[in-house]
């Protein structure tokens, strides 16, 4: 999170550090120390088996996690060498998700120092030779000494590096940490000390040099279950040969870390920052900002073209935010100015109508075709959910019996966090992931269990017993069981995936019911606003 916490520490600049967590606090020296170390040798930095284990169960769960989700910008990277993504960081292990799961390369990674200390979380990471890192907001708060955060930080860094250089992924995030605002956060400069030792390893073993990728993270509502994400991958940032010194590359090239030339660093850094800051909202507020993206649908229903995706409303909003904000100077943008707040007067009836429409859960996409009111019910979307729904409430029934226990979980998890919201869904996508190990074998033996009970009631309506289907031995009534534990595990997961149609159907239902039940008097002022904001987009 951003807020800084009461205990006064900043860093060299003055600035307040960001908040911890419980967990953040909890420094275990011991095991950060005993870190699995990645190898580079094969296709993944840690165990081939659990991490492609890891990867394909991660792509399952996000599936179901967000109702649309969108790539872009893939053709455009670099296969030949190693890459470092970099991005703006405000949905916690949402984003490195994102990140990783829909690039192309397999990745080395690095995270914050409790990834790899946690209950549960820690083995997994163990497995796919995550590493440590150490903020400065830990070492300025006492959390260790500053031998042991070099030790553990110059370890990581070298490995992450090494990593890179030998053509593998990584992400890290400039900002250091995650948070809720609308515009970036001063950048650090560890992922830029990391790509320039990269570079250097790349240059002794006569690699092509690696790429700066930076990347567009975007979420309608992060916090949202089924909401929507647009990755965006932006040009490639390759370093010059003439920028890595000599005794750089002598020095990794014999495992030992060294800091690049600081303004080298420094000026990869406010390179990239004048390339992302594009890529996010970029805005002095949210306010403002879901301002832009209603402008966005309201010009799209005046041409006639209504935005049908969260990709193409993400760049609406981009296009009025460029036309109508005051813009800083490259200089300002390095130094970390304040994002101007736009004083255009189309500006003040789009927030009005923005804010009407957030109280009632609702946004540019419930606007009718003119973009003067809200739309109304469509007949043909209703009768296909209304067809669909028998099959969907068939399966509800296996759903709550498989999934009860990880929702609970993830709730109670999500819910009670002192990470705030950016840490939310991550605490769901942790449940959904443990708990489908944890608690699906359990839920598996009790069907048995139930069966047992059950057995000459089944077998009445089957007309057969299906334990002896291959054979009437005990061996063979135990093989029919574990054939029948293994056919459950796709039935939990489709009633997982079809349940999340129920879902989106009962989502799009409260939204109709809203726009239906909408407050007389508030429907007036948004008429009033959305008159207005048509008069000054016609000055446009």
């Amino acid at each position: 999170m951003s807020q800084p916490m009461k205990d006064g520490a900043t860093d060299h600049r003055g600035e307040k550090l960001p908040e911890l967590s419980k967990s953040a606090k909890n420094m275990q020296m011991d095991k950060l120390l005993s870190a699995p170390m990645p190898t580079f040798d094969g296709k993944t930095p840690g165990s081939p088996f659990w991490s492609n284990v890891a990867y394909w169960i991660a792509r399952r769960i996000l599936a179901v996690q967000f109702r649309t989700s969108e790539v872009s910008g893939i053709e455009t990277l670099p296969m030949d060498r190693g890459n470092l993504c970099c991005a703006w960081h405000t949905n916690g292990l949402m984003d490195p998700l994102q990140i990783v799961l829909k690039h192309p390369k397999n990745f080395v990674m690095g995270g914050r120092h409790d990834l790899v200390t946690r209950p549960l979380l820690s083995w997994w990471t163990r497995k796919l030779a995550v590493q440590p890192v150490v903020r400065k907001a830990e070492l300025l708060r006492g959390g260790c000494s500053e031998e042991e955060a070099t030790q553990i930080n110059g370890r990581s860094l070298l490995m992450l590096s090494t990593g890179i250089s030998a053509g593998f992924g990584c992400v890290l995030f400039p900002e250091g940490t995650s948070h809720d605002e609308s515009s970036m956060l001063r950048f650090r400069t560890g992922p830029f000390r990391t790509v320039f030792a990269a570079a250097a390893l790349a240059k002794a073993s006569n690699k092509p040099l690696p790429a700066v990728i930076p990347i567009g993270l975007h979420f309608r509502e992060r916090e949202k279950f089924r909401t929507d994400v647009w990755v965006e991958y932006g040009s490639p940032h390759t370093i010059a040969e003439e920028e890595i010194p000599l005794d750089l590359v002598q020095a990794v090239s014999h495992g030992n870390w060294v800091e690049p030339p600081a303004e080298s660093v420094f000026s990869l850094r406010d390179k990239i920052r004048t390339q992302l800051v594009p890529l996010t909202p970029n805005t002095s507020t949210w306010e403002e900002y879901h301002a832009l993206q209603l402008m966005g649908h309201v010009e799209s229903l005046r041409t006639n073209q209504p935005l049908v995706s969260w990709r193409e409303e993400v760049q609406s909003a981009r296009a009025l935010r460029l036309l109508l904000q005051p813009q800083l100077t490259e200089q300002e943008v390095i130094k970390n100015v304040a994002v101007p707040e736009i004083t255009h007067p189309a500006i003040g009836s789009a927030k009005a109508a923005a804010l009407i429409l957030n109280e009632c859960q609702l946004d540019g996409r419930d606007l009718n075709a003119s973009g003067t009111d809200l739309r109304r019910v469509e007949p043909f979307s209703l009768v296909k959910k209304v067809v669909r729904l028998p099959l969907l409430l068939s399966l509800l029934p296996l759903f709550i019996y498989a999934y009860t226990p990880q929702i609970a979980m993830g709730r109670i998890l999500g819910d009670s966090t002192d990470e705030g919201l950016d840490a939310r869904t991550s605490y769901h996508f942790l449940a959904a992931m443990f708990g489908s190990l944890m608690f699906w074998p359990f839920m598996i033996l009790g069907l048995l269990a139930i069966e047992h009970v059950n057995h000459e009631t089944l077998v009445s309506v089957l007309g057969f017993d299906w334990l002896n289907i291959i054979g009437t031995s005990s061996l063979h009534q135990n093989l029919a069981r574990m054939l029948f534990m293994l056919a459950v595990l796709p039935c939990f997961w489709l009633c997982g995936r079809t349940s999340t149609l129920l879902w989106d159907d009962w989502c799009d239902l409260k939204r109709a019911m809203r726009r239906f039940r909408f407050n007389s008097t508030k429907r007036q002022n948004l008429r009033g606003a959305l008159k207005i904001l048509h008069s000054e987009m016609d000055k446009l």
